[in-house]
């Protein structure tokens, strides 16, 4: 804080949050610590660029005033983030009473004799404030599972996890045994079944034969149980 007999000035730097394309302030306050009506102005050495409210004012006895200063937004950033720009805050006394339109140029003229008070201040950049991490909603009890508790008072999921996955392991292997099994016992006995079809075929021809060369024909029962022994081979070789 700058400690003149007339104002006490806060803080002794102005500092924009620097960003680009976007308008910035900042605040200065003034404090009159003494009993005399004290009248102010700002310059700036770089009008066009920062707004000035309020500019000019009056600050009564044992009082404060706030000032803002806005930066118009910029399109680009200066080298090494330095700034040249100054501000000049000039005070005097005012006649008691005095209010902002009575405030003249000739008030701030030193060489009109008048006891003037004068300030100066720079313009810092600072990096922008950074914006909070986001808060997941609903509280950690509600997010976080929940785990069951055993009688000695520790978690009973690992131990349950790895369990379950045991079982499963231990399912799969039984059944890929029990089906393993299953497929070789069907394939046992359709090898078979053909095994037998193949020779009933082979006992029929020669039964053809023999009767063809002894001038006799097949008794007709036995050509029948061969028939009902084929459809029955037929039907089992279907199912498997």
């Amino acid at each position: 804080m700058s400690s003149g007999e007339l104002l006490h000035i806060h803080p002794q730097e102005l500092q924009f949050p620097f960003e680009l394309r976007k308008q910035i302030s900042c605040s200065l306050q003034l404090s009159n610590k003494t009993d005399n009506y004290v009248a102010f102005k700002v310059k700036t050495t770089n009008p066009k660029k920062y707004c000035v409210r309020p500019n000019t004012g009056i600050v009564l006895p044992r009082t404060t005033c706030d000032i803002i200063v806005t930066m118009q937004a910029q399109k680009e950033a200066p080298p090494d983030m330095q700034c040249k720009d100054k501000f000049l805050l000039q005070s005097v006394v005012a006649p008691s009473g005095a209010t902002p339109k009575d405030i003249t140029p000739e008030m701030f003229n030193k060489e009109s004799g008048h006891d003037v008070e004068e300030c100066k201040l720079r313009v810092v950049y600072v990096s922008p404030p950074r914006p909070p991490s986001p808060v997941q909603e609903g509280s950690d009890e509600e997010s976080s599972p929940r785990a069951s508790i055993s009688e000695n008072g520790h978690s009973s999921v690992p131990e349950f996890t790895v369990a379950s996955k045991a079982f499963n392991e231990h399912a799969e292997q039984d059944g890929s045994i029990e089906a393993r099994a299953l497929i070789s016992k069907v394939t046992e006995e359709r090898n078979s079944i053909i095994d037998q079809n193949k020779r009933l075929q082979q006992e029929l021809e020669l039964l053809r034969r023999s009767a063809k060369r002894g001038g006799g024909g097949i008794p007709f029962i036995y050509v029948v149980l061969v028939g009902i022994i084929g459809i029955i081979l037929g039907f089992l070789l279907k199912r498997t």
